[in-house]
């Protein structure tokens, strides 16, 4: 086996913690991949990783050999592009994750077209609300929503969106609609632990008001979010991204329209140290076009 085809199958063995999984991914035996790895590792002189019964995990070594490896392995397949010409697309691999709502009402039903351009490019695609290790999970690109906690990203932005205030036709009917900020302390209110939590911050006409609001349910998830509001267990404050359909069609209701809070960003995110590749690029070109449209 050769050294790029090698340094491709420690790269899955990373990615999918398993030499199984990666024997599936390449469509070979086991044996093939645990035989590669072991002649890496006698190659370098170095354990690049870690045995246990939770699996593998790369060692120091390892994590710079995969960061490295992978690449070589972007620049080899931008090679190939180049050759080929522009025609034939972008191939191989794409690593992506974003937060689960965002990325189920707004990403996935548009992958269609992305991949139609490109039919040589296989996606893998992470949905979590959590702000993961781009690199210790081998993602080329992080859709993340809001402020971004570690300035040392490598990171640009690429939409916002308002935030509002939002409830159900139902919730308002039966505890009536607050007017302005203040109101909020009488209404029970679903808090969003990673979406701004209890503190909501109004502006008007130069005129700033903070305000904390209360409720008996809290989560840190989106879904979770959408569903306490939609079964008529308060109001929050959330994008409109996150309610987009049931905005359009009047199942919730934006209340306190004359207030605004601030937008809510869309970041791409690549892993630190890395430039990012051309699959990467136009895959972020492709979803800044897409918010455009949604305006």
């Amino acid at each position: 086996m050769d050294r790029l085809a090698a340094m491709e199958t420690f790269v899955y063995v990373v990615e999918t913690g398993s030499f199984s999984a990666t024997a599936r991914r390449l469509d070979i035996g086991q044996p093939a991949v645990s035989k590669t790895i072991a002649q890496l590792e006698k190659r370098l002189a170095v354990r690049l990783l870690l045995r246990s019964t939770r699996g593998l995990t790369p060692t120091e070594a390892g994590l710079a050999f995969f960061e490295r490896a992978k690449r070589a392995i972007e620049e080899a397949d931008e090679a190939d592009n180049a050759a080929r010409g522009s025609a034939s697309g972008l191939s191989g691999n794409l690593r992506i994750c974003a937060a689960v709502t965002f990325g189920r009402q707004h990403i996935v039903p548009h992958l269609g077209p992305f991949l139609e351009q490109n039919p040589q490019l296989n996606i893998d695609l992470m949905l979590d609300d959590r702000n993961i290790n781009l690199v210790e999970e081998g993602v080329d690109v992080a859709l993340r929503l809001g402020t971004l906690s570690d300035s040392g990203l490598t990171a640009r932005k690429i939409a916002e969106c308002r935030r509002v205030v939002l409830g159900t036709p139902a919730y308002f009917d039966k505890h009536g609609e607050p007017a302005c900020p203040a109101d909020l302390s009488q209404h029970q209110a679903i808090v969003y632990t990673l979406g701004g939590g209890a503190s909501w911050t109004f502006k008007k006409a130069g005129e700033e008001q903070p305000v904390t609001i209360s409720g008996r349910i809290r989560v840190n998830a989106a879904e979770g979010l959408r569903e306490a509001v939609l079964a008529h267990l308060g109001l929050t404050m959330a994008s409109e991204w996150m309610f987009a359909p049931e905005l359009a069609n009047g199942s919730v209701r934006e209340v306190i329209a004359d207030w605004t809070l601030p937008n809510q960003d869309l970041w791409a995110v690549f892993p630190t140290g890395r430039m990012a590749s051309a699959k990467a690029r136009a895959f972020v070109e492709y979803v800044q076009g897409l918010m455009l449209k949604e305006g």
